[in-house]
């Protein structure tokens, strides 16, 4: 597998594990299907490990645990995340501590390679045209990142108990932007890595998601970047595996992607290699993450890998059929 420089960590390969398949965020799994899916991901190379508690409430990280027990092979890394919101800042410190540790016993680990704020940032002022009475349980005002949450992360990282720190880049886009650029910037960035710039059902606020410029953003600070959503939320697939909301922000993706998936059937790929060829030739992606919750679904990504980005006449194709032509285009 091809090999890349994700700034901020080092060489990983094109493709990323990712832990909400496992999880059974993505439709229903089994432990055995999901250990044996790690295995076989790691065999064909995959060298970055990408969970979080909440993808089956642990259950990503214990099939992690179950699969090494405790001794990941040589090269391997693996990432966790702490979905904080905005409590009270004395109380920051005690929190993510004790979900890292949660997390580093379900994997059986001493350290995880990185720690990622899995929160909104937000502006201090902002409210969320919908959710307001619950942003405070999703989403970070950005001084109390500054102030309480980044001093916590750095302590964490000279502890020894973290390798180094990042953001999910899916709160509000200034504020996501002004954070890469600030005189401390994280690691990594997690941003949206699809033809369609969607974020999904993940965008709360009302104004554009801006996914590129978060990437540019990031690759002008020397902020890693590690593509999520290729298939955004598997509205770029021939159908959801789970309910999904005919009202929703993924459904309505799902609409728009219908001259994509006919696309895909003229090339004669499915949509889902399509999708992450595209998202492997996104210029400043590093590594994309796999949301894949079985070996047939790691297959599929495993030959879109080894296929390659799409030649640039292609992502013009693509671009045409989601309404990005005229825009800015991916390259690598």
């Amino acid at each position: 597998m091809q090999q890349r420089i994700l700034a901020g960590i080092g060489e990983v390969s094109a493709l990323t594990l990712g832990g909400g398949g496992l999880g059974g965020v993505w439709g229903p799994t089994n432990r055995a299907e999901a250990v044996a899916t790690v295995v076989d991901a790691v065999a064909a190379g995959i060298n970055l490990l990408d969970l979080a508690p909440g993808y089956g409430r642990g259950e990503a990280e214990a099939v992690v645990g179950e699969a090494y027990g405790g001794r990941l092979p040589a090269g391997v890394r693996v990432t966790t995340k702490c979905q904080l919101g905005s409590p009270p800042a004395d109380e920051i410190g005690a929190i993510v501590r004790r979900r890292l540790e949660r997390s580093l016993l379900a994997l059986r680990l001493d350290h995880v390679d990185l720690l990622l704020l899995h929160s909104n940032l937000i502006p201090d002022d902002f409210v969320y045209p919908r959710d307001a009475a619950s942003q405070d349980r999703f989403a970070t005002r950005i001084s109390l990142f500054t102030d309480a949450v980044l001093p916590v992360f750095e302590a964490l990282r000279d502890e020894g108990l973290i390798g180094a720190w990042g953001i999910t880049g899916v709160g509000v886009p200034a504020t996501v932007i002004d954070v890469l650029g600030s005189a401390k910037p994280p690691a990594v960035v997690q941003a949206v890595a699809n033809c369609l710039d969607s974020p999904g059902d993940m965008r709360r606020y009302d104004e554009a998601a801006r996914p590129r410029d978060i990437i540019n953003a990031a690759v002008a600070a020397g902020v890693g970047v590690m593509g999520i959503r290729a298939v955004q939320a598997g509205a770029l697939t021939d159908g959801f595996d789970r309910d999904v909301p005919r009202d929703s922000e993924d459904w309505r993706d799902f609409e728009r992607a219908a001259a994509f998936r006919t696309l895909a059937a003229e090339l004669d790929m499915t949509p889902a290699v399509l999708a992450h060829r595209y998202a492997l030739g996104i210029d400043g992606v590093a590594t994309v993450v796999l949301g894949v919750k079985n070996r047939h679904e790691l297959a599929e990504c495993l030959a879109a890998e080894a296929a390659g980005p799409l030649a640039a006449e292609l992502q013009r194709r693509v671009d045409e059929t989601v309404g990005r032509s005229g825009r800015d285009h991916p390259s690598r």
